[in-house]
């Protein structure tokens, strides 16, 4: 047997399974948060427990699967035992942007559980496209965006409908949250070693259940009734059933959402492979990234309306030992669990609020990369990028309270926000297309810190587009429907324009003698 012959690598080492803790725990709040959110909102569990999670398993095991074999790959050609995977599951930033942006609305509007997941398992689908495509265009697309406006706009939403949104549920039942929100400070904040090297975030889940239940915070009728839903729920292909009833005019309002998400999932994942790389496993580009958007795809095709990515801390799982047989496990009981509908069971266990601490620290970080890994002259601009998501976030709570019963449209809502908030009206139009709006704004800002006044201009330009043709600033799509916002683009983009002139006029202009 030659040399070459002779290497191995094996399918699971020690690491494994301290690595699958970690990332396990990251997917299961995200299961947890599917779960909660949507029957807080009133979905039927049937739909939450037999379309949208067997989906959304099968989403992450064909994703878990493919990277580990890349890494197999890798260890091979580069004869390493040490080659780690990388970590993929739920986007934790889309899976907010989708059910607060896209779901929740049409459903809390409609009252029609069917649409609003229909709508949401086709803006995944979009998104998860764009996310591939980025795997063929997406160099060129990161050479011309900067930074500073991919970033701003995902921390808008982290800032905004993850952390905040979430937080303010922690100082509800602060006995219960309380506990897990030291452990995930201390741990995340501090590094702060834990005893017997358990996560923070599993002692938080653990910790936070006993507290509820030994408080009567639990409901015990909702766990029994949840025992009942343990059975096999076989992904069934839906591509054919969720066109139906679905038009073309249903899903343009959600393109503003589903397009710029699927494409900072494509920028995100290029960075985790930058991580990746420095820890020293360098992946192949484009499968990587090509991957990333399939799963997407492939969760959607069976039913998920929550996209799937390749995950930040791939130095983290290397540190704990872990290779690929992590992702394997981790895939194959996230299959388990949500094939065999006993996440009804774990949902109806675990209090949520054991779980928001995790969500603050994802929308901290996030918000604070935003600001650490650009320059720090471009802060001003990642501060103006968080502005559209925050304002999108105030305009989902006046809806939900105005429309509580679920009577009024959008366009209704809007009126009724107009004549009793008058002075709040602009945020019915700042608030729509936020995550588009939020990056041309930044883009905008940086090159005016910058003083390239040209690239500005340039970046004006799809303001004025975007927003002529309702994928800004309005709610609804169409030629002129954003009113004289376009034409207000147009007057700033003409001011930039000849500021542009005007400076490079003087510049020209020959120095008079005195």
């Amino acid at each position: 047997m030659s040399v070459k012959d002779s290497f191995s690598y094996p399918l699971f080492v020690k690491g494994d399974f301290d690595g699958f803790i970690g990332l396990f725990i990251d997917n299961l709040v995200n299961l947890l948060i599917i779960t909660g959110l949507c029957l807080s909102i009133g979905m039927p569990a049937n739909l939450v427990f037999g379309r949208m999670l067997p989906g959304t398993a099968l989403s992450v095991l064909a994703g878990n699967i493919f990277y580990s074999w890349q890494a197999h790959r890798l260890a091979k050609r580069e004869r390493r035992t040490d080659v780690t995977a990388l970590p993929y599951g739920i986007n934790t930033v889309s899976l907010f942007a989708f059910f607060s942006l896209i779901i929740a609305p049409i459903y809390i509007q409609t009252k029609n559980a069917d649409f609003a997941w229909k709508v949401g398992v086709i803006s995944c689908f979009i998104s998860g496209f764009f996310e591939g495509i980025g795997a063929f265009v997406g160099d060129r697309l990161r050479r011309l965006t900067p930074r500073a406006a991919l970033l701003s706009a995902l921390a808008g939403i982290a800032i905004s409908f993850i952390a905040l949104d979430q937080t303010i549920k922690i100082w509800d039942r602060p006995v219960i949250a309380f506990i897990p929100l030291a452990l995930i400070m201390a741990e995340y904040f501090s590094h702060a070693k834990l005893p017997f090297k358990i996560p923070a975030g599993l002692y938080a889940l653990a910790i936070g259940s006993v507290i509820a239940w030994t408080t009567g915070a639990m409901d015990t009728t909702a766990l029994a009734e949840s025992t009942g839903r343990v059975s096999f729920y076989f992904p069934g292909l839906a591509v054919v059933e969720i066109f139906n009833g679905i038009g073309v005019t249903d899903i343009l309002p959600y393109l503003s959402i589903a397009i710029p998400m699927g494409i900072m999932a494509f920028f995100g994942t290029l960075q985790n492979l930058e991580s990746a790389s420095a820890a020293g496993d360098t992946y192949p580009a484009m499968p990587a990234l090509a991957m990333n958007g399939v799963g997407t795809m492939v969760g959607a095709f069976f039913g998920s309306p929550f996209p799937t990515t390749v995950y930040i801390g791939h130095p983290g799982w290397k540190g704990l030992g872990a290779r690929s047989g992590y992702s394997i496990i981790n895939g194959a009981v996230m299959t388990v669990i949500c094939f065999s509908g006993l996440m009804s069971v774990i949902v109806s266990s675990v209090p949520l609020e054991a779980g928001y601490p995790i969500l603050l620290w994802i929308g901290v970080v996030i918000t604070a990369q935003a600001f650490q890994a650009t320059p720090r002259e471009h802060a001003p601009a990642v501060a103006l990028g968080l502005m559209p998501a925050l304002s999108a976030w105030g305009l989902n709570l006046l809806r939900q309270f105005i429309n509580s019963d679920g009577k009024y449209t959008t366009g209704q809502m809007n009126e009724i926000v107009s004549k009793t908030l008058p002075h709040l009206k602009g945020i019915l139009s700042f608030s729509e297309g936020a995550l588009f709006s939020a990056m041309f704004l930044s883009a905008v800002a940086v090159y005016l810190i910058e003083r390239d006044f040209l690239k500005a201009f340039f970046w004006s330009l799809p303001l004025i587009v975007f927003s002529y043709f309702g994928f800004i600033h309005s709610h609804v799509i169409g030629v002129g429907m954003a009113g004289p916002v376009p034409l207000g683009y147009a007057l700033f983009a003409a001011v930039i324009l000849m500021i542009f002139l005007f400076n490079k006029f003087s510049a020209k202009k020959p120095e008079m003698k005195k």
